[in-house]
């Protein structure tokens, strides 16, 4: 029997990606709106709630409206926008955050999907907080890199067009410290101080690194790069989809440069750790329309349905 699936906001970047992950499967039937009637609630409500799992690519008004309309019990909602990352009652969808957390997703109808640096920042930190090595109250920063198919089709079509030479140079934003990603990132790490976060655009279409320096005198007393490297090792082994790459991983730096794209077109995220005598640097990449957005909620839906969860990615 074919699990229906409908995708509420079809035509935007994330939408899109997520039915070109579902196209290719034999195991799914894709519910699909008149072009004309996108704008037609009731059609939409009658469509949402014919579907064992629904997406919802909208903003967040939208999306929140789109969430009160399913009034069918069977009916799991997966939301790529901010609206409900920490809403209670909603499920985060990062298969790999805790060890309970498939559990959750599978018995859960109600599930957020992770924002694009969220998700890199919360694997970096989840297992060190958890840990005891980095103290829950320790203010930290982060600097994210990220393509510009991170801004939706507006600003594709910015970069796209060319003819503007401020996009050829890195684009520092969040100036005013207020990310919308910010609430998730300290609700999924345990962390109580919120981190100083600056994201970038890059002229480049997709791809994503965030990084996080850490000084090893403000980590718990013995901290050292090879208990941190351990701490990611342990957490994130036999993880499908995380990767945890050798301590000051040689490759890198034989290079000299940290590839932001390597993960593009894969559900792949890779962590880094490099360090010298008093300090660590922590790196995590993905793609941001992969594992970043469209690729987790895809892997969600598939753990959520008890499905491989690997299928389509």
């Amino acid at each position: 029997m074919k699990h229906r699936v409908f995708v509420d906001g079809q035509e935007g970047t994330t939408g899109l990606r997520i039915n070109e992950y579902l196209a290719a499967r034999s195991d799914v039937e894709v519910l699909r709106i008149d072009a004309d009637r996108r704008k037609d609630a009731a059609e939409r409500a009658r469509l949402l709630n014919a579907a064992d799992v629904a997406f919802l690519c909208l903003p967040d008004a939208a999306s929140r409206e789109a969430a009160a309309m399913v009034t069918n019990p069977n009916t799991c909602l997966i939301d790529a926008s901010t609206a409900h990352r920490t809403v209670p009652g909603w499920v985060f969808g990062l298969p790999e955050l805790a060890a309970d957390q498939r559990e959750r997703l599978r018995g859960s109808k109600r599930i957020a999907n992770p924002g694009c640096h969220a998700s890199a920042f919360i694997l970096l930190m989840r297992p060190l907080v958890d840990a005891g090595l980095v103290p829950a109250s320790l203010g930290v920063s982060a600097t994210s890199i990220t393509g510009y198919s991170g801004g939706g089709k507006k600003m594709i079509e910015q970069y796209e067009a060319g003819g503007d030479a401020r996009l050829d140079a890195p684009r520092p934003y969040g100036l005013t410290l207020t990310h919308k990603h910010l609430p998730e990132m300290m609700a999924h790490t345990g962390l109580t101080t919120k981190p100083v976060f600056m994201p970038i655009v890059g002229s480049f279409y997709k791809g994503l690194a965030v990084s996080v320096p850490l000084h090893l005198s403000s980590l718990s007393a013995g901290a050292s790069a090879e208990s941190v490297h351990a701490a990611l090792s342990r957490r994130y082994d036999g993880e499908r989809f995380v990767r945890v790459m050798p301590l000051r991983d040689a490759p890198t730096l034989e290079d000299g440069f940290f590839d932001v794209q390597a993960c593009n077109d894969s559900n792949r995220v890779d962590l880094f750790v490099f360090a010298n005598d008093d300090q660590v640097l922590l790196m995590s990449r993905l793609d941001n329309l992969g594992k970043g957005a469209s690729g987790a909620a895809v892997q969600s839906m598939n753990v959520h349905l008890g499905l491989d969860e690997g299928l389509g990615l």
